[in-house]
């Protein structure tokens, strides 16, 4: 970094001074003197300089000097040099890395980790015409052993094993791991390091290796790195004293130098990690999607599978960010799925691989908890393609644990995480009679954990959920008629006798799209009356006739005049959305308009009596106006609400 710095400082110091040369006028004191001191032009200089670069040197040192000098004289918009030296600089650079990349010894570590710097640092003022006559085929192996492997790269994870020994107890229930202990000092130097201090840009040189390699079982071979890779750092990191402890509990168990500067510097790095390994993974999944790499032989699908695992391998890291906002990750992450799901063969060997060890029981290592979050949420988009023994066998078996586990509202993630399994099953055509068998258990739990083990946003798409699932034209309805019914009375009972306190607060949805029920505080009988209402769109006739007066009832139950307006003003959304059929909508219309069902929900009035109280005495009320979905205005009886 040094060398590559002088040739860089040479350069500058050329630019810097030309320009005062220029500034200063022929009569000037200093103009002679600066006159003087250039004794050759730039041109002749630059052929000078690399001039000295020749067959006494290896040819990864001519690197140094030729990128030093391009970097100096900046990008070609700055127009520091004329069109042909800039061409011939960034010429004889890539001249020079082929040479240096094809003669280089495998054991060479100095000379492929220079290789990786310089390029990394001057890839971005090349122009795409050279870059395009970089040898990739050579360049990515070298890049990814000094990146991955190399002592001034990642050391192959194992650096996550010197941290053990330097995290002490300071009590019965802390432990320190102290700035001046030799680890944290490894892990500060790695941060600052030439190769990891850029890991993004070089993350980003990797993947357009991957992306213009022509060797594509080179491409093969960097995922088989790259998962290598991954499953030592989690090993690495099972074996370490921080796993133990999960994050929500870190204030308990770290003191507060650990707090507040060791453990925050190592999760910089390990998210710099995950970001770089993503980025390349990116590159891979773009390369499967663009020629195949593997027309036929459903390497692709292995490549797939091998992506999957490797952000199961890093889940302890994302997991604690959000990965939902990164994006890169996301298009990984979903695009790997869809992949792997066109393979039933493959998709069920992967999920048999990664489920839980131990099916049946709530794990105490804060480790095996967030593979098993991992296994849940990846489990849920498979729920169409597997076959209805594996579900119950492996996905019901791996969340049935969690749907009645409580006290610790820290892991309600993956309390939600196993509910939106157990729903994905349900819904699966496949899995009739899966459903009819575990309905009623799961119908218990989700009373059970409500309010305290699951947020009212998955209670209540929980029970929409069944809803659809219960009525026509699904299978069950057929064998299991009253079971609507039955759901919406549970739901009654329990609303009658709910608390009417606001809810503690829960943690919020990422969501941007989130209803403002996410982030309102709602009592328990506000989220049951919500509950009801969103299940009317999904009712047969009849039972829509008998639960919209009971819902207006329910409604008219609530103390708080917040939350009541909400639920009023989410009724009536309700009436008028989408989903709502046209025959459906003409009832709701009719109960609306004829039935007091306006004077119900708005006055808290009842019956067709009500209806000229409530016209009377609402005239100077603001009320809804609108059509509602799907049904046919009759004169006179649509044209106002």
């Amino acid at each position: 970094m040094r060398c590559l710095s002088v040739f860089h400082s040479a350069a500058r110091g050329l630019l810097r001074h030309e320009d005062a040369l220029r500034e200063k006028s022929p009569s000037d004191p200093d103009f002679e003197q600066l006159r003087r001191e250039r004794t050759l032009s730039k041109d002749d200089w630059i052929r000078a300089v690399v001039s000295g670069a020749d067959e006494h040197s290896p040819r990864w040192r001519h690197l140094l000097v030729l990128g030093g000098l391009l970097l100096g004289f900046g990008a070609a918009e700055d127009e520091t040099l004329s069109r042909s030296m800039r061409s011939t600089l960034e010429s004889g650079l890539v001249v020079a890395a082929n040479a240096s990349l094809e003669e280089m010894p495998k054991d060479d570590e100095l000379g492929q980790q220079a290789i990786t710097l310089v390029l990394n640092h001057c890839f971005p003022v090349i122009s795409p015409e050279e870059r395009s006559q970089l040898d990739y085929n050579h360049l990515l192996p070298v890049l990814m052993r000094s990146v991955l492997h190399s002592s001034e790269g990642l050391q192959s994870a194992y650096f996550l094993g010197a941290l053990d020994p330097d995290i002490l107890p300071v009590s019965e229930s802390q432990f320190k791991w102290s700035e001046r202990s030799q680890s944290f000092q490894m892990v500060h130097s790695m941060q600052s390091s030439p190769l990891l201090s850029s890991l993004g840009p070089l993350a980003r040189l990797i993947g357009h290796a991957v992306e213009q390699a022509t060797d594509g079982w080179l491409v093969i071979a960097a995922m088989d790195d790259m998962e290598g890779f991954a499953r030592t750092l989690y090993l690495q990191w099972r074996q370490n004293k921080l796993s133990e402890i999960d994050a929500s509990e870190e204030t308990r168990y770290l003191d507060a130098e650990s707090l507040s500067k060791t453990t925050p510097e190592l999760w910089r790095l390990l998210r710099s990690i995950l970001f770089a390994v993503v980025i390349v993974l990116r590159s891979v999944v773009g390369r499967i999607l663009g020629d195949g790499l593997s027309a036929g032989n459903r390497v692709d699908a292995k490549l797939a599978a091998q992506a999957l695992h490797t952000l199961r391998y890093l889940y302890f890291i994302s997991s604690r960010q959000g990965s939902a906002t990164f994006s890169q990750y996301t298009f990984v992450y979903l695009t790997a799925m869809d992949i792997l799901t066109t393979y039933p063969d493959e998709n069920a060997s992967f999920l048999d691989i990664i489920k839980p060890a131990e099916l049946g029981q709530v794990p105490r290592h804060p480790l095996d908890r967030c593979l098993d979050l991992f296994f849940l949420n990846t489990a849920e988009h498979f729920t169409l393609v597997i076959p209805s023994r594996m579900s119950e066998e492996a996905l019901v078996a791996a969340a049935a644990p969690y749907l009645s586990a409580g006290g610790n509202n820290n892991l309600l993630p993956i309390f939600e995480a196993a509910h939106s399994v157990m729903l994905a099953c349900f819904s699966a055509p496949q899995n009739a009679d899966l459903t009819s068998r575990h309905l009623p258990f799961y119908v218990d739990a989700l009373f059970k954990v409500f309010p305290s083990n699951l947020s009212a946003r998955q209670f209540r798409m929980a029970f929409k959920t069944l809803m659809r699932l219960t009525t026509p034209p699904s299978v069950l309805a057929g064998s299991q008629p009253m079971l609507p019914a039955t759901l919406l009375e549970l739901l009654h009972d329990r609303a009658s006798h709910a608390s009417t306190v606001p809810l503690f607060p829960q943690p919020t949805t990422q969501d941007p799209d989130a209803p403002p029920e996410a982030v309102m505080e709602l009592s328990e009988r506000a989220v049951l009356t919500l509950t009801v209402l969103d299940t009317l769109p999904q009712l047969p006739l009849d039972l829509l006739d008998e639960w919209l007066s009971i819902a207006a009832e329910m409604l008219n139950s609530i103390d708080d005049d917040a939350m009541r307006d909400h639920c009023k003003e989410h009724f009536w959304n309700t009436l008028v959305d989408v989903e709502m059929d046209p025959s459906r909508s003409q009832l709701c219309a009719a109960w609306w308009n004829t039935a007091g069902g306006k004077e119900m929900v708005l006055f808290g009035g009842g019956g067709g009596g009500g209806g000229g109280g409530g016209g009377a005495g609402g005239e100077g009320r603001d009320e809804p106006r609108g059509e509602m979905s799907g049904a046919l205005p009759a004169p006179g009886a649509m044209s106002k609400l």
